[in-house]
């Protein structure tokens, strides 16, 4: 009878799975629907502007070309009309002249007629219907100026819709997640020399697989993209995976989206946890200060609490300061000069990077990690069961590594970032200048509990960087380092 529930429980669990899945493809095709119908609305209207646009291109030519058509008309009738009056000119002087000549040739003095036949010879040497050009200075054609549409034409019968780029393949394998950053790599499927550019959408996600309808996080664009590649800088890792997508526009239209792709990006990420820590310190998410009055108001509410519980007789409940509300933790406060505050995630296997940065007015404070049954009054390196770096910048910087009560002083300047680098299997931890990721220290431990970042801190703040990816220099490092033989033994280890 119970084994027939389970698989009946299976069964339903199964059906209720795929019911939820068809129901989210059904709504992705209704969406569909509407963006096909929104879509092809859209199309037409654009061609609608296209067709305008030619209509609008060819009635500006044609207005053109009809003026210049009319201007060589102009210049052409001037031209004649200038030879048409300069002829009547000559005709008339001409006229006048032939006149006068047949009148003096009924001249009787021999003296008289010579002195006439000679004027009337200078005047026809001078006339202007010898120098006048009896030929047109311009033509009647005016095929100079004809057109012909036919290649236009045959071009314009030819027109057809613009291609579509076809989808990219996103090169999966060349495709990097590192120092918090991944880079997308794709290429087309055959060469398209009208691909303009292309556009790059992203999401995150905590499923392994193609993307969810429901419970998923918007498409981030990044859109005019020139290259096949690009780097998505400025991250924070704090879901399990990214997925990504490309599409290729030409000039007037954009192609399909490639197949998404899911990129792994899980990384350590924690908060730190105001239900347990000192009360002396304000604590928001991943920051951290320290309130030298904190604890003693706390206390003075804490002391009325007390009183009016006691008439009530109600249990006390914790209280947090500076910080979000949360619900109560499973451990007591730090209390006394532990002025600590643990991360609210534990590690218990992998490889695993976080941040810290010190504010300027920053005068003591320690990071490192802790298992999880650190005392309330333990301060941390102070116990066995907790490592860390600790600065002092109380009359000059210094900084130490310390475990279990013992302190090693480490001669090197106190960097603006610290990194804390953990393998829990591989039994490591190490502080890097986190700019220059320079190693400052590594503890050699074989860690038998899961272990919380924990932080200490006095007079000043701290802020926690966490989802971030383990950088390439520290990976390589590593790598480096584990291939020397003997290697653990050159370290200057604090006794574990």
């Amino acid at each position: 009878m119970e084994e027939q529930k389970e698989t009946l429980q299976r069964i339903i669990s199964t059906l209720a799975n795929k019911i939820d899945e068809i129901h989210s493809f059904v709504d992705m095709l209704n969406q569909t629907i509407k963006n096909v119908q929104i879509n092809s609305s859209s199309v037409i209207s654009e061609l609608d502007d296209e067709f305008d646009g030619l209509y609008s291109i060819l009635d500006e030519m044609r207005g053109s070309m009809a003026s210049t058509i009319q201007q060589e008309k102009a210049r052409k009738i001037q031209a004649l009309q200038n030879q048409l009056s300069q002829c009547s000119k000559a005709l008339e002087s001409s006229e006048e002249l032939l006149e006068l000549a047949a009148q003096s040739l009924d001249i009787k003095d021999p003296v008289k007629f010579s002195e006439a036949a000679r004027q009337i010879k200078d005047r026809v040497t001078m006339a202007s219907a010898f120098r006048i050009s009896l030929k047109p200075e311009v033509s009647d054609s005016m095929t100079h100026l004809m057109v012909d549409f036919t290649r236009e034409r045959h071009a314009l019968q030819t027109v057809k819709f613009l291609p579509v780029p076809k989808a990219p393949v996103i090169d999966l394998a060349a495709c990097l997640v590192v120092d918090n950053c991944i880079t997308v790599s794709w290429r087309m499927p055959e060469e398209d020399s009208r691909v303009d550019h292309f556009v790059l959408e992203y999401r995150k996600t905590n499923f392994d697989g193609l993307a969810r309808v429901k419970d998923e996080h918007s498409w981030e664009v990044i859109d005019y993209i020139k290259a096949t590649e690009y780097t998505l800088s400025g991250l924070k890792f704090d879901t399990k995976y990214i997925n990504v997508r490309v599409q290729a526009c030409n000039k007037a239209v954009a192609g399909e989206y490639s197949d998404p792709v899911t990129l792994e990006t899980e990384a350590f990420v924690f908060d730190l946890d105001n239900t347990s820590s000192h009360l002396n310190l304000k604590v928001e998410d991943s920051y951290v200060e320290w309130e030298p009055t904190g604890g003693k108001g706390q206390e003075k509410v804490k002391g009325k609490e007390n009183k009016s519980r006691e008439r009530s007789g109600t249990s006390p409940k914790r209280t947090s300061i500076g910080g979000k509300a949360t619900a109560k933790g499973n451990r007591d406060r730090f209390a006394g000069e532990s002025y600590t505050v643990l991360g609210n995630n534990a590690i218990e296997s992998g490889q695993h990077y976080w941040e810290v940065r010190a504010q300027k007015d920053c005068k003591s404070y320690s990071v490192g990690v802790a298992y999880k049954t650190l005392g309330k009054y333990d301060q941390l390196g102070k116990t066995n069961i907790s490592w860390c770096i600790h600065v002092n910048n109380w009359l000059q910087n210094t900084l130490a590594a310390k475990h279990n009560n013992k302190s090693k002083t480490l001669d090197i300047p106190v960097p603006d970032r610290l990194g804390v680098y953990c393998n829990f299997d591989g039994g490591q931890l190490t502080f890097y200048n986190a700019v220059s990721k320079v190693p400052l220290y590594t503890f050699r431990i074989k860690f038998t509990q899961p272990l919380l970042p924990a932080f200490m801190i006095r007079c000043g703040g701290l802020s926690v960087s966490t989802g971030l990816q383990v950088p390439s220099a520290v990976k390589t490092l590593q790598k480096s380092e584990n291939g020397l033989s003997g290697s653990t033994g050159s370290l200057n280890n604090i006794a574990q």
